[in-house]
């Protein structure tokens, strides 16, 4: 290589790394157009994890900021700095963004919802792009139990890459190389894993899967001491799933896992089963591990004179 055009790459690398330092979505927009450039899995990982600085799994607060200014300023054919955003606009801009892409309104940006906003590669957008979320907790349990094929209570990398192959199969995409399925599982693990075991536990696939709701943070259930009957047949239709008159087997753990989820961020397959022997030893009688609407209701007033004791 010529002195000449080693100088000129160096000037290229040291133009693009200052780019990343003081606008890191400038990168990835064309330099003519400004347009967004279509990004790779890699890509959209390098992304999210810039700016979940703090890796819980959302984009919110000075994040969120940060990136609105970052993302509109770098739509400038002049290198303006994001600060050039004023706070009025970027309260505008938030409001606009937030009412476009916040599905599910808590006010935050999830990696699904940023996965809207940002071009991919299509058989990786669809990934994100599982357009029914989960009905219940019922439903990811089942799911669960499906890839978790060892029993190990985790989901590690060859099961992760058979559940992403029957996604992109339910898509009615067959066309994707073993290589390219290789590199979107190690991507799902990059954003996914948080505490970087190499396997997913159940808060973390939690996370890729999502349910619709967690029917029990709803605000009747918080600080009430009386439950009506109507609130109680909703959620025991809610996992009561096969109307047998009793919540069991994956109903009982979906049922389980919405409880764990409300004092407990990070959780695996052990914490659920330790919750569950608890549980059961509290309110049945030798029963096979079931519950039936009495029990049910018992522990829901149990959750919420809990909550009314909180400060």
């Amino acid at each position: 290589m010529s002195v000449d055009s080693y100088s000129e790459e160096a000037k290229a690398l040291k133009k693009l790394n200052l780019e990343k330092a003081t606008n890191f979505m400038r990168q990835y927009r064309d330099p003519d157009s400004r347009e967004l450039k279509k990004l790779s899995a890699h890509q959209f990982m390098e992304v999210w994890s810039h700016y979940d600085k703090d890796s819980n799994g959302y984009i919110e607060g000075t994040e969120l900021d940060g990136f609105l200014r970052e993302f509109v300023s770098s739509a400038n054919v002049q290198d303006v700095s994001p600060e050039a955003v004023s706070d009025a606009m970027l309260e505008e801009l938030k409001a606009c963004f937030m009412e476009a892409y916040d599905d599910n309104q808590d006010g935050k940006i999830d990696i699904r919802e940023l996965a809207q906003l940002l071009p991919m590669e299509e058989n990786f957008l669809l990934l994100f792009r599982f357009d029914n979320p989960l009905e219940s907790s019922v439903e990811f349990m089942k799911i669960w139990r499906e890839y978790d094929m060892d029993g190990s209570g985790y989901i590690e990398a060859d099961e992760l890459k058979n559940f992403l192959r029957d996604l992109l199969k339910e898509a009615k995409i067959n066309d994707v190389s073993e290589d390219k399925l290789i590199e979107y599982t190690d991507t799902m693990l990059q954003v996914f894993d948080a505490n970087k075991d190499g396997r997913l536990q159940l808060s973390e696939m939690a996370k890729l899967l999502p349910v619709k709701e967690n029917f029990l943070t709803r605000q009747i259930f918080k600080g009430a001491t009386k439950l009506t009957k109507e609130d109680i047949e909703k959620v025991f239709a809610l996992y009561d799933r096969d109307n047998n008159g009793t919540i069991e087997n994956e109903e009982l753990r979906g049922f389980l896992k919405d409880l764990l989820e409300l004092v407990k961020k990070d959780y695996d397959a052990q914490d659920l089963e330790e919750f569950e022997d608890t549980l059961l030893r509290g309110v049945e009688r030798d029963r096979g591990g079931k519950i039936n609407k009495k029990e049910l209701t018992m522990i829901l007033l149990a959750l919420a004179k809990k909550s009314n004791e909180e400060p």
